[in-house]
C-alpha cells in the first residue's frame, strides 16, 4: 500500500480527548477535558425543547442562520465596542475548533510561518500544520507566563504571517494585560501581520484581571480574526457552536473553507442558541461569580492537600506541579503522561499531562479543571488525599 499523508504523521491525536477515554474506562472523575457536570441555563434548554417540535430541522444558511449572526454581531459590539456586519463579517462554525481551522486555512499558504505561544491549546500546532504552515513557538515563561517581545519581533522579521493568541489562555489561565496586547498589536502592525485570537473564555476572567479584545485595540480591527464559541459561556460544549468575526476579505475566504469542511452548524441548535445571546449583563455577572467561587474553592482544596499550583487569572484550568511526586522512588524516570495514566487508575482523577501543551521540555506539570459541582470537587479532594499521602 502507498504511504499515508506525511502531514498527519507530524502530530498526534488529542491527548486531552485521549485522557477522557481513559477516564471513562476507569470510571474516574474527569478533570482533563474541560466541560461542566451541570446543566446549561434553563432558558436554553426550554428553547431547544421548543425547537425540537417547531424546527428548523433542515439546512440553515451555510454561513450561519441570519438571526444567530445578527445576535453574535450585537454581542460583539456590546463587549468590544466594534461593529461587525452580520452579512459579511460573521461566520458560524461547528465549534471554536472549526473556527480556528477556517481562519488558519483562510490566511495561510504552505510554507508560511505562524507564531504560537507555548504553552498552547494543543489544536493550534495541528491547525498550522494542516493548513500547510510552520508553527514557530514563543515561550510564555512560568510562573507568570510572560513573553519576550523580541522573540515575537524576530518571528515577524523572519516572515511569520500571523500570531495565534489565546486570551484568557488555555492551559495556564493567563489573562494578557492591555499593555502586553498593545506590544503584540504594535508589532503586528509594523510587520503587516494578522492576529488570530481564541477568546472562548472571555467571560471567565477574575478581578483584578480584565479581558481586552485584541480587535478593539487601535488599528487592529482590520487585521484580527476573533474566534470564539458558545460552548463555555453557556455550558453547551456538546452543541458545537462556534464563530469567527473579522475583516470581510478574511471571513469571505473562511466561509469557503467552512462550506467544504462541514457545510454548516446544526440548524436546531443555532436557533435555540439565540436565546442565550439575548441574556442581559446580569447573566454574565452571575456566570463570572460562579466560576470565581469554584476557582477559589478548588485552589483552597489543593492548598489543604499541599499540592503546588498556579493561580489562574481566567479560564477554569489550573496547572499543578508534580515535581515532588516525580522525585519519589516509585515514579523516578516517569513522564507526566505515565503519571496521569497512573492517576486515573490508582487515584480515580483524570488530568492532562502538561507536556502536551509545551514546545519546551516540560514534564513536571499537569492540568486540572474545576468546572464541576461542589460535591464532585469534594470527592476529588477525597481521592487526591491518597496522592498527597505519598509524600509522607
Amino acid at each position: 500500500m502507498k504511504p499515508l499523508s506525511a502531514r498527519v504523521g507530524t502530530f498526534t491525536d488529542s491527548v486531552i480527548r485521549r485522557m477522557t477515554r481513559i477516564s471513562d474506562e476507569y470510571d474516574a472523575i474527569n478533570l482533563s477535558q474541560g466541560f461542566p457536570d451541570f446543566d446549561p441555563p434553563r432558558e436554553l434548554m426550554d428553547a431547544l425543547a421548543k425547537v425540537a417540535y417547531e424546527g428548523p430541522h433542515q439546512y440553515s444558511v451555510t454561513y450561519g442562520a441570519p438571526n444567530l449572526r445578527e445576535a453574535l454581531a450585537a454581542k460583539f459590539q456590546r463587549t468590544t465596542g466594534l461593529t461587525a456586519d452580520p452579512e459579511t463579517q460573521v461566520l458560524v462554525t461547528c465549534g471554536g475548533t472549526e473556527a480556528m481551522m477556517c481562519a488558519m486555512m483562510a490566511l495561510c499558504d504552505p510554507g508560511d510561518k505562524v507564531l504560537v505561544f507555548s504553552p498552547f491549546y494543543e489544536n493550534y500546532g495541528a491547525d498550522a500544520i494542516l493548513s500547510g504552515a510552520e508553527p514557530v513557538y514563543i515561550p510564555l515563561v512560568p510562573p507568570d507566563y510572560r513573553f519576550d517581545p523580541a522573540l515575537i519581533e524576530r518571528g515577524f522579521q523572519d516572515g511569520a504571517k500571523a500570531l495565534i493568541l489565546c486570551n484568557p489562555s488555555n492551559p495556564c489561565g493567563k489573562v494578557f494585560t492591555r499593555e502586553e496586547l498593545s506590544v503584540i498589536a504594535k508589532l503586528a502592525r509594523r510587520y503587516d501581520a494578522y492576529v488570530v485570537t481564541d477568546e472562548v473564555y472571555e467571560h471567565m476572567v477574575y478581578a483584578p484581571a480584565v479581558h481586552t479584545a485584541m480587535a478593539s485595540l487601535p488599528g487592529m480591527a482590520g487585521r484580527t480574526v476573533t474566534c470564539n464559541s458558545l460552548s463555555k459561556t453557556y455550558s453547551i460544549t456538546g452543541w458545537r457552536l462556534g464563530y469567527l468575526i473579522g475583516p470581510e476579505a478574511v471571513v469571505e475566504a473562511a466561509r469557503k473553507v467552512h462550506d467544504f469542511l462541514t457545510v454548516g452548524a446544526p440548524s436546531p441548535l443555532q436557533e435555540a442558541a439565540v436565546t442565550g445571546l439575548q441574556f442581559d449583563e446580569a447573566y454574565y455577572a452571575r456566570f463570572n461569580a460562579l466560576y470565581r467561587e469554584k476557582r477559589d474553592y478548588f485552589l483552597a482544596g489543593l492548598d489543604r492537600l499541599g499540592l503546588k499550583h498556579n493561580v489562574p487569572q481566567g479560564t477554569y484550568f489550573v496547572m499543578v506541579d508534580i515535581s515532588d511526586y516525580l522525585a519519589l522512588p516509585q515514579f523516578q524516570g516517569w513522564t507526566d503522561l505515565a503519571f496521569c495514566e497512573w492517576m486515573v487508575r490508582e487515584i480515580g482523577v483524570a488530568a492532562v499531562p502538561g507536556s502536551s501543551f509545551f514546545r519546551e521540555p516540560v514534564n513536571n506539570l499537569i492540568r486540572l479543571h474545576f468546572a464541576r459541582e461542589q460535591a464532585t470537587l469534594d470527592e476529588v479532594f477525597r481521592r487526591l488525599a491518597k496522592l498527597a499521602s505519598l509524600r509522607n
